[in-house]
């Protein structure tokens, strides 16, 4: 998805437009100028379109002086981000500050639409002529707090992001390669693409992804996805760090199967299990790879013992499965073909009526049914198997509400009993008898 990034100096109402725009309170919102530490990211989803809005701090900070430190927040900001809505507050007007924002806005030659904020009033919309002088031509006014124009505003952005049209070749499997700084992508993408291959071609990707590689190993074509993390550890400071996590969220959502790095000898850091998290959310394939292993002493490299670990510090991925590679010297790194096409044709799997008569047969008779504080019991009509990747199931009940989590885990476990889902995560929804009907 697009990354649109929200810029502008402290106090100008960032936050809550953030929040507005994603539909919950996640940022701090306060008067306070600076409030924003950390940055922020949220989906949005508008008339078809999907995108990742960023908050961003006030970018002055507490310095006295702001062309000391604008340029490279904003640059950072910049290169990772398909558009910027550049907010103002329309109570003060244009500053200087404004400005010198606006200044380095025109050199990156993003698309810019500039908010005018706190135009809470249609008599105040003579203050946002002001902000045409800042040189941009999409100018808006806006009311993050009473929510007025924001409809606008979306229309805006969807309007000006860029547009993707990339060719998908469907026998094509498309890994991204995700993780934390300094975990071995780049050489392990380096590694893939010269090992085994038959042919290797720089692919010209969508506008916000500058190169995929394309590569034939195992007598199946992939195109490695480069996802914005791929840079020297000396090259990085928080702000590009976060940003860069931000766009390997989007190559996520362009591949079939992501291949987690971790660091062998600090595995599982908060991280890696957002990344995870991230995956399964978006019904990618996943696997997980232990990179570094030779770096480790040979009593620490025990295989059963990392796996354990990583199992009880991610409950939440019994099904993903584990690699143990050194992209250095090659180490384990011939597995990972074979084992992504396992996984992207798990993703594909679809479990036959028959054996999904046989899974509800078993439920009804052998097992204990969830229910209610009235003590009503749960009643399961019938399911089916609705979409593939990832694979999809609908049950119909007498009430969705009785079913908990204890028992929608029960559901997937006897589920992945039935088929080979290895790598890919199962969607289970509960449908109501009015939903019954409507089919």
């Amino acid at each position: 998805m697009p990354i649109v990034t929200i810029i502008g100096r402290p106090n100008v109402g960032k936050s809550s437009l953030f929040n507005r725009l994603i539909g919950r309170r996640e940022a701090i919102v306060d008067d306070m100028p600076g409030v924003t530490r950390d940055r922020l990211y949220g989906e949005v989803e508008w008339r078809e379109r999907s995108f990742y809005v960023v908050d961003t701090g006030g970018i002055l900070g507490e310095q006295t002086s702001f062309s000391a430190g604008i340029e490279v927040h904003v640059q950072q900001a910049l290169s990772e981000c398909d558009l910027a809505v550049m907010l103002t507050d329309g109570t003060v007007g244009t500053t200087t500050a404004d400005e010198a924002v606006a200044q380095f806005l025109r050199r990156s030659r993003r698309p810019v639409i500039v908010a005018v904020n706190k135009i809470d009033d249609p008599k105040h919309e003579i203050r946002v002529a002001e902000a045409y002088s800042l040189g941009f031509d999409d100018v808006l006014g806006i009311s993050a707090l009473h929510m007025r124009n924001l409809d606008d505003l979306l229309d805006l952005i969807v309007e000006r992001l860029p547009e993707v049209d990339e060719v998908r070749d469907e026998d094509e499997i498309r890994i991204s390669i995700v993780g934390r700084p300094n975990v071995g992508k780049s050489s392990l993408l380096n590694k893939l693409a010269k090992e085994e291959r038959a042919l290797v071609s720089p692919i010209a990707g969508t506008t916000r992804d500058p190169v995929d590689t394309s590569v034939l190993m195992e007598g199946r074509r992939f195109r490695l996805i480069d996802t914005a993390g791929l840079r020297k550890k000396s090259r990085m400071d928080t702000n590009l760090e976060y940003y860069s996590f931000v766009r390997t969220l989007a190559a996520v959502d362009r591949s079939d199967v992501a291949l987690l790095l971790m660091e062998a000898d600090e595995p599982c850091t908060d991280v890696d299990k957002k990344l995870a998290a991230h995956v399964t959310d978006k019904g990618r394939g996943l696997v997980l790879v232990v990179n570094k292993w030779d770096l480790l002493t040979q009593k620490n490299r025990a295989g059963d013992k990392m796996i354990e670990k990583i199992r009880l510090e991610m409950p939440f991925l019994p099904w993903a499965p584990t690699l143990f590679t050194s992209a250095l010297n090659g180490r384990g790194v011939q597995k990972i073909a074979s084992e992504a096409i396992t996984v992207f044709e798990n993703r594909r799997h679809r479990i036959p009526t028959n054996l999904l008569n046989r899974l509800m047969r078993d439920i009804l008779a052998f097992d204990r049914l969830p229910s209610n504080k009235r003590g009503k019991a749960l009643k399961i009509y019938y399911c089916l198997q609705s979409d593939i990747e990832p694979p999809t199931f609908v049950f119909f009940v007498n009430d969705p509400e009785i079913v908990d989590s204890a028992f929608e885990n029960h559901i997937h476990k006897e589920l992945r009993k039935l088929g080979e889902f290895t790598g890919s995560p199962i969607r289970t929804y509960w449908r109501g008898k009015e939903e019954q009907k409507k089919q």
